[in-house]
């Protein structure tokens, strides 16, 4: 996204030019004293939370049905792709791949969507990476951010690489007196991060603070068509994919009691106020 204009703060008292700088002004003893602003970038609209994937198709797969539940309940929701997924087997180039993404995005109802000129294939966590990422973060000021828990065996090592750049981006995006590397960009602490595992052929769970089942009872038609959009990687060779995703969501769905759910991770251990009303819907004692 491209972002226009810069956005001047005014300091009270001191006049400014049309050009965005402090105009001097006469000091003591006749002498002129100089000011000069840091301009900051013009900022979008906030967003609540940012989901992370390495490729186009990450997210739709792992946590689809959560981020279209959280737009129905009026979040802001946005997807950050740091790949354009590009090259892939049936695919005839990124330009197809990423207007796959974007209708994707529309069937979950998310507001912003955002692919980063990162690699794919040849995707590493490293300095210039965590940076591209945090300044996204910085832009959009998400409260929770979303990113793939752990390896993902016999699939991509993207993967891991992309879980490792947003963890640090989460960390960078707070980080004060480095501005001249985030383009003046606000300092944003970001309130909640969330791990999702996006590895469906083993049994393995990832570690974390602690495992829950998000509800998406009312959205696996939803998640589903959302990743149906993707045509060049899932042709109809590969209905599999489809009855894996339906089937495990079905599984963890059940095992929380909804028709289907979708296990995420928080990285910190979660508190429970009220053990009873939490675990038993709010009843009222018996007695």
């Amino acid at each position: 996204m491209t972002l226009g204009g810069c956005r001047v703060k005014k300091r009270q008292g001191l006049p400014v030019s049309a050009s965005g700088t402090l105009q001097a002004r006469p000091g003591l003893g006749g002498q002129r004293e100089n000011y000069v602003t840091t301009d900051q970038p013009e900022l979008p609209e906030t967003l609540d939370v940012i989901a992370v994937g390495a490729h186009p198709d990450d997210v739709e797969i792992a946590v689809g049905g959560t981020l279209a539940s959280m737009v129905r309940r009026g979040l802001r929701v946005g997807i950050v792709d740091l790949t354009d997924g590009e090259p892939t087997p049936l695919s005839p180039g990124p330009e197809v791949r990423l207007e796959e993404a974007r209708n994707a995005a529309e069937v979950l109802g998310v507001q912003v969507r955002e692919t980063l000129a990162l690699p794919n294939r040849r995707l590493f966590d490293g300095f210039e990476e965590r940076i591209a990422l945090a300044k996204v973060f910085r832009r959009y000021r998400p409260k929770m951010v979303m990113g793939i828990a752990d390896k993902t065996p016999m699939a991509s090592p993207d993967h891991w690489q992309a879980s490792q750049i947003t963890d640090a981006a989460v960390f960078y995006s707070r980080l004060t007196k480095w501005d001249e590397l985030f383009e003046n960009l606000p300092v944003h602490r970001i309130t909640s991060q969330i791990w999702y595992p996006l590895g469906f052929q083993n049994l393995s769970l990832p570690e974390g603070g602690g495992r829950f089942i998000s509800d998406i009872s009312d959205t696996l038609d939803v998640k589903l068509e959302s990743i149906r959009v993707y045509k060049t990687q899932f042709p109809p060779t590969k209905q599999r994919v489809f009855e894996l995703v339906e089937s495990q969501n079905r599984l963890l769905g059940v095992t929380a009691g909804f028709k289907a759910g979708e296990m995420l991770i928080s990285t910190s251990a979660l508190g429970i106020r009220d053990v009873f009303a939490t675990l038993c819907g709010g009843d009222q004692s018996s007695s």
